[in-house]
């Protein structure tokens, strides 16, 4: 059911970003970033339709991707592509409105959509996707900033092709969607949580065997009760919380948790490789770091 859910959420995503290419985005000439602008800008420049491009310029980009990603996340971004470049070749390109600003904010919050929803559920578009993916495997960085960089490269090459008043459309339009990105692809962004807990063995070791991260664990005592309590810490990502939320509760549902974002992590914080994982198995791993204890 749940790879179901999956494949139906990545399909809604893909049809959505074929709707915003051919009725947003190309009858104003506004590229999309990455390889699917260089599929674009191909396809205004050949018979070739863009759906053909998108499919054949994202083979390399695919293979390095099995190679570094796992295969069940190539497969959804095959399947992904292969979706968008369908849908592509079947909904007519076709202005829906003449402004074309209106347009660059419209397709680019709509691709943003899709293109979220897709990298949420284990998959992408291909292209700049896998290589963004890639580098924030290696930094802590919001995959939208990542994008919106690497497709900045697009803008040039449609300002020079083009003309520069595209460009700027372009560049509205994928900063757009690297924001929409980012609100709904939010792995990047890591949580302090503290559980106060009288059964603190308990929920640690529960912890522990679910999740990617150390804890650090302290004694404490109730100010007003005078009962002796554990205080747990540790680092999680926004993803990892509605995870971590029943785990505590089947344990100690009478548990203090306090949940903070934090702006930045040094030293021992494990990154999970949920990119490389079944999605499904990711949070059954035992961590192969032991936890920190004062």
């Amino acid at each position: 059911m749940d790879k179901l859910y999956s494949a139906g959420i990545i399909f809604a995503g893909s049809v959505l970003l074929g709707f915003a290419f051919n009725m947003f985005l190309l009858p104003h000439e506004i590229l999309s970033g990455g390889i699917t602008g260089v599929a674009m800008i191909f396809s205004l420049m050949t018979p070739i339709n863009a759906g053909v491009w998108l499919l054949l310029l994202n083979i390399p980009i695919l293979v390095l991707g099995w190679m570094k990603l796992g295969k069940m996340f190539i497969l959804n971004s095959v399947y992904s592509v292969a979706v968008t470049s369908v849908t592509m070749l079947y909904i007519p390109v076709m202005k829906v409105t003449e402004d074309a600003l209106l347009s660059s904010v419209f397709g680019g919050v709509l691709v943003g959509i899709g293109v979220g929803f897709i990298i949420r559920f284990y998959g992408s578009t291909g292209g700049f996707d896998v290589v963004g993916l890639l580098l924030t495997m290696k930094r802590d960085i919001p995959l939208g900033f990542m994008v919106f960089g690497l497709n900045s490269l697009v803008v040039f090459i449609s300002g020079f092709i083009f003309s520069w008043e595209l460009a700027m459309y372009t560049m509205a339009s994928i900063y757009i969607t690297g924001l929409v990105v980012d609100r709904i692809h939010t792995r990047h962004i890591k949580l302090s949580l503290m559980v106060v807990t009288t059964q603190g063995d308990a929920v640690k070791q529960k912890m522990l065997a679910n999740l990617y991260r150390g804890i650090t664990v302290t004694d404490g005592e109730g100010a007003y009760s005078g009962n002796k309590v554990k205080v747990l810490y540790t680092v999680i990502t926004r993803y990892e919380l509605a995870h971590v939320r029943p785990l505590i509760k089947e344990i100690d549902p009478h548990a203090f948790v306090s949940i903070t974002e934090t702006m930045e992590v040094m030293g021992n914080f494990r990154r999970d490789d949920n990119y490389k994982k079944n999605p499904e198995t990711v949070y059954r791993s035992v961590p192969e770091t032991s936890e920190q204890t004062s």
